[in-house]
């Protein structure tokens, strides 16, 4: 969406997830370009609310920025929440993350993450002024297969490996049945391991970091198995502005990853290097519901929208391994 001088328009956004890691790095960028965001979370307690308290004091100086707590998966709440608000642009993020807690309480991803999501579809079907809906998914949607080349969208995904998986899928079908039912512009963001500061306690990076500088041991699952296209967030949330300004052709998904596939075992030397201490590992077998290999294919995004990482991974774990030292820091003041 341009104005008539080619300058992007300001946009009213919907922001689902704005205390979460990428929710929150979002906001911060297009808070920064001078777009209006109205964000909201649950605040649940699947990790630490203090850090997702902390991330949504680093928003509230912006005077664009308006935050909502609500629960996206109880229906009519954002329709009540914001019904005097002319919002131009959803990016909806909030999702129940976590391959493994999938297997412990699975209810809690249907309900935040295929119900969440259809509530989202209703406001923007019903909205009169909402131009496009731009939404998480994930590359676990493609499951366990070798990742000798990239994933491509246009790849057969119908064979999850977790009921995480399951629910991002179901997510994609739900858009593009509203898509085709009610012309709902959307565009489906398949992420790749996004990593960097103020990142999610429940990640590898994140744990091994913090055992490694507490001295205490890590377990590593499958490790000479393992391979992850870990994206560095600063390189997803720069091409949000434009993509969300970007009218779709109805329905369309993309690869958001590094194109650049990491082992775990350099996974573990790059915080190791930036921890400046070594570990000790234990090893285990692959774990339920992982699958051995992400590995995307960008050419459509960096086609269409100029999406093109630059981050390596030792330089993003070194900005992560930063910012955790501060972090714990101040946790222990």
């Amino acid at each position: 969406m341009l104005g008539s001088t080619g300058y992007r328009a300001r946009m009213n956004i919907l922001l689902t997830g704005a205390a979460g890691f990428i929710g929150f790095h979002a906001a911060k960028h297009l808070l920064a370009e001078g777009h209006t965001v109205v964000g909201v979370d649950n605040l649940n307690d699947y990790y630490s609310t203090d850090l997702k308290l902390a991330r949504l004091e680093q928003l509230t100086p912006f005077p664009n920025f308006t935050f909502i707590a609500l629960d996206i998966s109880e229906k009519g709440a954002i329709d009540t929440a914001l019904s005097r608000t002319p919002i131009t642009h959803i990016l909806h993020l909030a999702a129940q993350a976590g391959v493994r807690y999938s297997l412990e309480n699975p209810h809690s991803y249907i309900q935040s993450n295929v119900v969440g999501h259809l509530n989202v579809l209703e406001y923007a079907r019903h909205s009169k002024t909402v131009e496009h809906v731009a939404y998480a998914s994930s590359s676990s949607v493609y499951g366990e297969r070798e990742a000798e080349v990239g994933f491509k969208e246009t790849d057969r995904v119908r064979e999850p490996a977790s009921l995480y998986a399951a629910t991002k899928l179901s997510g994609e079908m739900l858009s593009e049945s509203y898509a085709r039912l009610y012309d709902i512009r959307q565009t489906g963001l398949r992420f790749f391991t996004v990593y960097g500061p103020w990142g999610r306690p429940d990640m590898a990076y994140w744990i091994f970091t913090e055992k490694i500088l507490a001295g205490e041991p890590i377990t590593l699952f499958a490790p000479d198995l393992m391979k992850r296209d870990f994206t560095y967030v600063d390189d997803i949330v720069g091409v949000l502005p434009s993509l969300l300004a970007k009218t779709p052709p109805r329905h369309i998904i993309y690869n958001l990853g590094n194109s650049a596939p990491n082992t775990l075992h350099e996974l573990v030397e790059a915080v190791e290097t930036a921890c400046g201490q070594k570990a000790e590992a234990t090893i285990l077998p692959q774990q339920p519901g992982d699958v051995r290999s992400t590995f995307a294919d960008i050419s459509a995004a960096k086609r269409e929208f100029g999406f093109a990482p630059k981050t390596e991974l030792q330089t993003g774990i070194s900005e992560f391994v930063g910012w955790y030292r501060e972090w714990l820091e101040r946790q222990n003041t």
